[in-house]
C-alpha cells in the first residue's frame, strides 16, 4: 500500500468533501481516504499494481473540484508556508469582493428607495410596502425611505427607468464578478449530478434575480393577472455581499487555527554560518550538507540538527519541546534545528537535514495529523450528504405551499420564503464543527509539548479510563546508575566482574546498560570486544567476551540459560527492598555475580500520578523488574497497583485483561520492549526521549518527557471532544430552528417571515461562530 497527499480546490462546505471522499473510497484500489475541508487536501492509501496517483486526481476531477500530482513531493516546512501564503491571498481576494459587494449592496439599497416609492405611486404593491414580500425591505421602506427622501431630493428626481439599469447594472456585476464562484461552482456541481453549498446560494439568489429581470422588462405581464411586478435586485446584492463577508471572517479565523504550525515553520532559519575553506561563511539553508561545521553564537537560532563538537551553551528549545528552561549542551550533545542558543558561543556537526530533520518531521506529523478526521466526523458527513438535496425539496415544497395558500401576493411570499430556506440552510457551519477542533487542538497541543496523531487519536484519549505506565524511563529518569557489586562464585573481582558486563552491555539500548558502560567507564575500565550478543527482550541480553559466555539480565534470563543463582537471591532480594534493580550476571554458565542499579523516580512523577487520578483515571505500573524494587519505586511515585516481573507479552496480557473489563487503556512508554503494549492499547502514549520505534507505535508523543504531559493530554482531548459537541450541535441546531423559520411555519400564528437578507447574515453568522467556538482551544487550561 501507498499513500499520497492531493492538493484538492474548490471544496467550500461539507457536502463538498464528503462527495470528494466517497468518490475516492468507491475508486477501485483504494483501502481508505481522508478529505480535509481546511487543509484543502486528501489523503489516500491505495494499491498501486490496481490504481495509480494520476487516476486518484482524475477521479476527484470528475466530481467536478480541481486536483493535480505535485511534481515533486515538496519538504514539509516549504508546504506549509505555501499553504500559508495561499490563505493570506485567499483572503484577501475574498476582503476586495466583500467590500466591494457590501458597497454595491449599500448603493443597491438606497436606490431601490424612489423605484418603490414610484412603484407606489402607480398604485402598484411592492415587496417594500405590500403586506407580503421581504419583510426587511419593507422595514427599510417605512423606515429609511422618509429619511432618504428629506435629505436626498435629487435622488428621487432622476427618471425611474435610470435607476432600474444602475440596480441592474450593479446587480449583474456583483453576480458576474465577486459571486461568480458560486455560480460556476454549483454548474460544475449540477454537471456532475451533485450539489453543495454553491447550489443552494447560486438557486437562490439565481430565482430572485431572474424574477426581477422579467419584472423590470415586462410588468405589464404581472399586471395584466393582478400580481405585484416586485424587484429584487437589492436582496441579490446582500445576500451575495452577506455571505462574502462571512466567507472572509471564516477565511480569517480558519487561518488562526493553524498558527501553531505556522509558529513551528517560521522557526527555521533562512541562513547558517557554516566553516568553509579555513573561515565562517553565512550560507542558505538548502546549501548546508552533512558534516558540515556549524557555528552558532548566542541568541542565534541553531540552524539546522547536528551534534556539538566544541564549546558549550543553554538552548530553548521550548518551541519544540515544551519545556520552559534552557537545556545544557557540551560537546556529545544533540541540538536541534529552530531552537534558540542563550548563553554560550558553540560549534555542532550537522546531521540530518531537509526531510529528515526533527523540524520537519513535527511539521509532517502534525500536517497529517490535522488532515486526519475525528470518528465523530462522520456523523456530519452522513447528514451533508443528504442535506442539500432534501433543502432543495424543502425549498421547492415552500414555494408551492404559499403560492397555493397565499391569500395575497403569493408568488411573491412564495419566492421570498423559498429563497430563504435555500440560503439560511448552507451547511458550511456543519463542516467545520470538527475539522476547525482538530486544527486548533493539535497545535496546542505542541504548544504543550505533546504531538497527537491525529483526530482519531484525539478523540480516543477523552475516553481513557485506565493508564499503564512502565517504570523505566517513564515513572523513573530512565539513567540509572550503578550503586552495588556482589562478586558470585564464577566472578573474579567486582573491577573483572563489571567490565565482562559493561562490554556485552554497550551493545544493548537498554538504560540499565548504559548505566553499567558508564560505570566502567567511570571506573576507568577499557571495554572488550563482544560477540555473538544477542537481546532478549524483557529478560536481558547474552554473548562471547574475551573467550567467555556472558550472560546478564533478570532470575528469568539466568533460569533460561539454566544458570542456578541461588546463592545469590537473598543479596537480590536485599537490594530490591531498598529500591534497587537487581542485575544477575552469569559467566560460562555459573553465577558470576549481581549488579544494583538504582534509577530515580522523576520528580514530576507524584505530581503528575495525582493528577491522573484527579482525573478519575486508574493508574497501574508494569515492569518487567523484580517485585519488591517496583513496589518500592510505586510507593515514592504515589502508585497503589503495581504488575512486575513481565515480559512484554505480559504487558500486552494484561493491557488486554482491562480492556476486557471495559477499561479505555492508554500506555505509556519509552523502550522497544514497550512497542507490543504501546500498540495493543486503545492510546499509546510515547516518551519522546525514548526510541523510535516506541514513538512510530504511539498515538501520542510527549516531547519532553515530562509525565504531567499524560494528563495534558487527556485533559486536551476532553475539552476538544466538548468543543467538538457543542459546535455539532449549534450547527444541527442553526439548521433544525432556521429551516421551519425561513419556510414560515411562525406566520399563520405571529405573522413572523424571515428576510433573505437576513437569512444570508445568519448563514455567515454560524460558520463564523463555531470556528470562533473551536478557537478557544488555543487558551484551553489542562492543568
Amino acid at each position: 500500500m501507498e499513500t499520497t497527499t492531493i492538493p484538492v480546490s474548490g471544496m467550500t462546505c461539507a457536502s463538498c468533501s464528503a462527495h470528494v471522499q466517497r468518490a475516492l473510497e468507491h475508486t477501485p484500489g483504494v483501502s481508505a481516504a481522508s478529505v480535509n475541508l481546511l487543509l484543502e487536501n486528501a489523503i489516500v492509501s491505495f494499491d498501486p499494481s490496481v490504481v495509480q496517483a494520476d487516476r486518484l486526481a482524475e477521479a476527484i476531477r470528475a466530481t467536478g473540484y480541481g486536483a493535480e500530482i505535485p511534481a515533486t513531493a515538496p519538504e514539509p516546512i516549504d508546504e506549509q508556508q505555501a499553504q500559508d501564503e495561499a490563505q493570506v491571498a485567499e483572503y484577501r481576494d475574498l476582503r476586495l469582493k466583500a467590500l466591494v459587494s457590501l458597497g454595491a449592496a449599500i448603493v443597491g439599497m438606497v436606490v431601490s428607495m424612489p423605484v418603490m416609492r414610484a412603484l407606489s405611486a402607480l398604485g402598484h404593491h411592492d415587496h417594500g410596502g405590500a403586506p407580503g414580500g421581504d419583510p426587511f425591505m419593507r422595514w427599510s421602506h417605512a423606515v429609511i425611505d422618509p429619511w432618504l427622501s428629506a435629505w436626498l431630493p435629487w435622488l428621487y428626481a432622476i427618471d425611474t427607468s435610470w435607476l432600474l439599469g444602475l440596480l441592474l447594472g450593479l446587480t449583474s456585476v456583483v453576480m458576474g464578478w465577486t459571486g461568480r464562484h458560486f455560480y460556476t461552482r454549483a454548474w460544475s456541481a449540477f454537471r456532475h449530478h451533485t450539489a453543495d453549498m454553491n447550489t443552494l446560494v447560486a438557486v437562490g439568489t439565481g430565482a430572485a434575480f431572474l424574477y426581477s429581470l422579467a419584472a423590470t422588462f415586462v410588468p405589464g405581464f404581472f399586471l395584466s393577472r393582478g400580481m405585484t411586478p416586485d424587484l429584487y435586485y437589492e436582496a441579490v446584492l446582500f445576500i451575495v455581499a452577506l455571505i462574502l463577508v462571512g466567507n472572509m471572517f471564516e477565511a480569517r479565523a480558519k487561518r488562526q487555527t493553524s498558527s501553531a504550525l505556522r509558529a513551528l515553520a517560521a522557526l527555521q532559519p533562512d541562513t547558517a554560518r557554516v566553516v568553509r575553506d579555513g573561515g565562517d561563511v553565512d550560507i542558505a539553508i538548502a546549501d548546508v550538507v552533512v558534516d558540515d561545521i556549524v557555528l552558532v553564537r548566542p541568541g542565534e537560532r541553531v540552524p539546522v540538527d547536528g551534534v556539538v563538537i566544541e564549546g558549550a551553551s543553554a538552548v530553548d528549545e521550548s518551541m519544540l519541546t515544551g519545556e520552559s528552561l534552557p537545556v545544557e549542551k557540551r560537546p556529545g550533545h544533540a541540538v536541534i534545528g529552530g531552537t534558540v542558543n542563550r548563553t554560550g558561543a558553540f560549534r555542532y556537526r550537522a546531521s540530518n537535514l531537509g526531510a529528515s530533520s526533527v523540524l520537519s518531521r513535527i511539521v509532517r506529523l502534525m500536517r497529517d495529523a490535522q488532515a486526519s478526521r475525528a470518528p465523530i466526523q462522520r456523523l456530519a458527513d452522513r447528514i451533508s450528504r443528504v442535506f442539500v438535496p432534501v433543502v432543495l425539496s424543502v425549498a421547492v415544497a415552500t414555494f408551492v405551499v404559499w403560492f397555493v395558500a397565499a391569500d395575497e401576493a403569493p408568488l411573491v411570499r412564495a419566492l421570498a420564503a423559498a429563497v430563504a430556506v435555500l440560503i439560511i440552510a448552507c451547511p458550511c457551519a456543519m463542516g467545520l464543527a470538527v475539522p476547525t477542533a482538530v486544527m486548533v487542538s493539535t497545535g496546542r497541543g505542541a504548544e504543550l509539548g505533546l504531538l497527537i496523531k491525529g483526530g482519531e487519536a484525539l478523540q480516543r484519549s477523552g475516553d481513557v479510563t485506565a493508564v499503564v505506565l512502565d517504570k523505566t524511563g517513564t515513572v523513573t529518569e530512565g539513567r540509572p546508575v550503578v550503586t552495588d557489586m556482589v562478586v558470585g562464585p564464577a566472578g573474579r573481582d567486582e573491577a573483572r566482574l563489571l567490565q565482562l558486563v559493561a562490554s556485552l552491555e554497550a551493545s544493548s539500548e537498554h538504560p540499565l546498560a548504559d548505566a553499567i558502560v558508564r560505570a566502567a567507564r567511570d571506573r576507568g575500565l577499557g571495554l572488550l570486544p563482544a560477540n555473538d550478543f544477542a537481546s532478549i527482550t524483557g529478560r536481558g541480553a547474552t554473548g562471547r567476551v574475551d573467550g567467555h559466555a556472558v550472560v546478564v539480565g533478570n532470575a528469568a534470563s539466568m533460569a533460561g540459560q539454566d544458570i542456578d543463582v541461588t546463592s545469590l537471591a537473598d543479596a537480590a532480594e536485599t537490594l530490591a527492598e531498598r529500591g534497587r534493580t537487581p542485575v544477575f550476571v552469569g559467566i560460562d554458565g555459573r553465577p558470576g555475580g549481581l549488579l544494583g542499579v538504582a534509577d530515580p523516580v522523576k520528580a514530576s512523577a507524584p505530581t503528575a500520578i495525582s493528577r491522573l487520578r484527579a482525573l478519575g483515571l486508574e493508574v497501574v505500573m508494569l515492569t518487567g523488574d523484580h517485585r519488591a524494587t517496583a513496589e518500592a519505586i510505586a510507593r515514592e511515585a504515589g502508585i497503589d497497583r503495581v504488575v512486575a516481573e513481565v515480559l512484554p507479552e505480559g504487558k500486552v496480557a494484561e493491557i488486554e485483561r482491562l480492556q476486557a473489563g471495559g477499561h479505555v487503556v492508554a500506555m505509556v512508554g519509552d523502550g522497544v520492549n514497550d512497542a507490543p503494549a504501546l500498540a495493543q492499547a486503545d492510546v499509546g502514549i510515547a516518551i519522546g526521549t525514548g526510541t523510535d520505534i516506541a514513538i512510530e507505535a504511539s498515538d501520542v508523543t510527549l516531547m519532553r518527557g515530562d509525565l504531567r504531559g499524560v494528563a495534558d493530554a487527556i485533559a486536551l482531548s476532553r475539552g476538544t471532544m466538548r468543543t467538538m459537541k457543542q459546535n455539532l450541535f449549534w450547527a444541527f441546531a442553526y439548521n433544525t430552528l432556521g429551516i421551519p423559520i425561513a419556510a414560515g411555519v411562525l406566520y399563520p400564528a405571529f405573522g413572523l417571515l424571515l428576510s433573505p437578507i437576513l437569512a444570508s447574515a445568519a448563514m455567515a453568522v454560524s460558520s463564523v461562530s463555531v470556528v470562533t467556538n473551536s478557537l478557544r482551544l488555543r487558551v484551553l487550561r489542562v492543568a
